[in-house]
């Protein structure tokens, strides 16, 4: 588990995502798959940030082959989770 969005100069949480895939690569690590579960839906900054950015540490490093999976948003079973877990949540206001 690592922590991807980082603002600023501020310590933020660690470990960082850039520096465990560059450490992968780095220790022969040929695959990765990348899951963002703390996004329930894709942004472009995320969409950039693992799917290119990191994926070029990864490749840069000597890995060969990198896996950005989709955030819940890009399925409509996804999509029925959150409808799932928010209808649950709001039971009784609407």
């Amino acid at each position: 588990m690592t922590f991807q969005s980082r603002f600023g100069r501020a310590e933020w949480l660690q470990p960082y995502t850039a520096e465990t895939v560059k450490a992968l690569a780095s220790q022969g690590v040929k695959r990765i798959a990348v899951l963002t579960p703390g996004f329930a839906a894709d942004c472009l900054e995320t969409l950039e940030e693992i799917g290119v950015e990191n994926a070029g540490y990864f490749n840069a490093g000597g890995g060969e082959r990198f896996a950005a999976l989709p955030c819940l948003n890009d399925s409509e079973d996804g999509m029925r989770v959150i409808e799932t877990v928010v209808r649950r949540e709001l039971m009784g206001w609407i």
